[in-house]
């Protein structure tokens, strides 16, 4: 299962960063995209149970946010927007219980003698649970029939492919070096780039007054 998780982790690296680089709505980007989905489903399903062996809850945690990420993120455009199947339904629990989970396991490794817990900081604990907890609030808005345009679907969908390739990213290597921080941090700086990209497009002029 480790060479499956390394060679699915390999392939959602590089069909990700291709994703990214590509035109936004083109063959390449599609077809590179869903790699990246499978991809990444692999890597974080092997991953979330080769860390339930050891057992490293905030690893398992990562794994499951990343898969509910890539899976939420590609059903933005895949159904219509006005409905809430029970997918849509359940997926919003999960992410409110993971990130339950991962801030209540940050508390417990910050008040831990250690400082950590199974092994890793709290850090990741506050980090993965911000993220979920986030992502509940935007399935929220989304059921309640809020930020349905487009440009907001297109942004819901970047932030969460990119979020996703981030974990991945930083997962895989040791960022207690200075030159394998340099992948995590760009899949960061491209994130906000497209988001500011996007995000302007449909914004509405402000009425201007008419003088009488």
């Amino acid at each position: 299962m480790r060479l499956l998780h390394i060679l699915a982790g390999s392939l959602g690296l590089l069909s990700g960063a291709v994703a990214l680089f590509a035109l936004k709505g083109g063959k390449l980007h599609r077809q590179s995209g869903m790699v990246f989905v499978y991809a990444m489903l692999v890597m974080s399903a092997s991953g979330a149970v080769m860390a339930a062996q050891k057992p490293q809850r905030l690893t398992v945690i990562a794994g499951v946010l990343t898969a509910y990420l890539v899976i939420t993120a590609v059903l933005t455009f895949r159904r219509p927007v006005q409905q809430v199947p029970w997918i849509e339904a359940s997926a919003m629990l999960v992410a409110l219980t993971v990130g339950i989970a991962s801030v209540t396991l940050g508390f417990e490794a910050l008040n831990s003698a250690t400082g950590t817990i199974d092994g890793l900081t709290s850090a990741p604990g506050f980090i993965f649970g911000a993220v979920a907890l986030l992502a509940t609030l935007g399935d929220i808005r989304m059921m309640l029939g809020l930020g349905i345009e487009r440009t907001y679907r297109v942004a819901r969908h970047l932030w969460r492919m990119c979020v996703a390739l981030f974990i991945g990213t930083a997962v895989s290597k040791p960022t207690t070096q200075l030159l394998l921080l340099i992948p995590v941090l760009l899949v960061l700086f491209l994130m906000f780039y497209w988001l500011a990209r996007v995000l302007p497009t449909q914004r509405q002029p402000r009425p201007s007054s008419a003088l009488s």
